[in-house]
């Protein structure tokens, strides 16, 4: 398996069910911008509630460190709408949710599960070039946590800003950070 670490995402455009309307997201809207695209398999489900649930009850603290989240599934945005409407779970979510019927943006990403139309769970975080900084992928039976996802754009944030240091394991915003060099080789 190629490696996106690093790599710019691919152009899209999808439709989105976004605070009560239908709107277009492209590559376009992620510039400038720190972003995370979110994918998990299908609305109306088990887990997926859970992990959307979590990172609705995170949004701010994401929003507050110029982040946007993207959730993004192989249903429609109509399906979205209605799993909104239908679940007060979902009620709370603020953040767009990404409707990817033929696959091509899980494709892309590389989490489409082509024998059953499903996205894998997968976590991107995109840095304001385009660039993804982070790439995880989940068997669908494991949830996510957005307290982990919060510290991972926290650590991209802190290294693309600080040059020449390195965020150690666990690292917290205002914790110490590393400067690799010669004279840490051994001492850690």
């Amino acid at each position: 398996m190629t490696s996106l670490i690093n790599t710019k995402i691919k152009p899209f455009r999808n439709s989105a069910f976004h605070n009560g309307k239908v709107v277009r997201v492209s590559e376009d809207d992620l510039k400038g911008k720190w972003s995370v695209i979110f994918f998990y398999p299908a609305d109306f489900t088990f887990v997926c509630p859970t992990e959307l649930g979590d990172l609705a009850d995170h949004y701010d603290s994401f929003k507050n460190i110029g982040v946007e989240i993207y959730s993004v599934s192989t249903d429609t945005h109509f399906t979205h709408k209605a799993w909104h409407d239908a679940s007060d779970t979902i009620k709370k979510i603020r953040y767009p949710m990404i409707g990817d019927p033929t696959g091509a943006l899980a494709r892309n990403f590389g989490v489409m599960i082509e024998s059953e139309g499903l996205a894998l769970r997968g976590t991107f975080i995109i840095d304001p070039e385009g660039l993804i900084k982070l790439c995880e992928v989940h068997d669908n039976s494991i949830g996510r946590s957005a307290t982990e996802l919060l510290r991972k754009v926290q650590a991209a944030q802190y290294v693309a800003t600080h040059k020449g240091e390195v965020c150690p394991a666990s690292w917290q915003p205002g914790a110490k950070t590393l400067a690799p060099s010669l004279d840490l080789v051994g001492k850690i």
